[in-house]
């Protein structure tokens, strides 16, 4: 082999591990990003000409993973504001003008947060999105506040997870994690 050959192997070597590089993904993150809508399956509906009407809502979050780990009380702490998930905060998006509890909530994109406890949750919209963590969470940009009653559930949901379901007048965002279930009605 000349001195010329050698180079340009190794020089195509080279290439070759740098592309290689370049083409790994990044970690995988142990909570990973999911998105619900209402109505329910909306993407796939739309394509197939099924969707039962408009889309109303979507809800975008991280699903945390219960690991064996303590939650309500310890990681996610009584009294102090909380993503609702992990990761970025959790956001949530009206197509339409809507009501929680009563209020009129204005189509648009907001972030949600809640204040936990054993018996309730105070569920918060906020106008500041695209935010990580609940770090910076203002009170002064609240769009609604409602209070949901706690459901302790018999079976533990290990997954953080987030549903609409149909209601009269309009859905309501489930919320599952550990062995605890909320009810966030949202009515149009």
């Amino acid at each position: 082999m000349t001195l010329r050959n050698v180079v340009l192997a190794v020089a195509l070597l080279c290439s070759l591990e740098r592309t290689n590089a370049q083409s790994k993904p990044a970690s995988m993150d142990k909570s990973p990003m999911d998105m619900t809508y209402f109505p329910t399956d909306y993407p796939v509906l739309k394509i197939q000409d099924k969707a039962p009407g408009p889309l109303v809502v979507r809800a975008i979050y991280s699903r945390p993973q219960k690991n064996g780990r303590k939650l309500f009380g310890e990681l996610v702490e009584y009294g102090k504001v909380w993503r609702l998930g992990a990761n970025e905060a959790t956001e949530i998006e009206f197509f339409q003008d809507v009501k929680i509890d009563n209020k009129k909530v204005k189509k648009g994109r907001y972030t949600m947060y809640a204040l936990v406890d054993t018996e309730k949750w105070t569920i918060i919209l906020n106008k500041e999105t695209d935010t990580w963590g609940a770090f910076r969470y203002d009170s002064t940009k609240d769009v609604a506040r409602t209070t949901v009653p706690v459901e302790k559930q018999s079976e533990v949901t290990e997954a953080f997870s987030m549903e609409f379901e149909k209601a009269p007048k309009g859905a309501r965002l489930v919320i599952n994690w550990d062995d605890v279930q909320v009810k966030l009605p949202i009515t149009w």
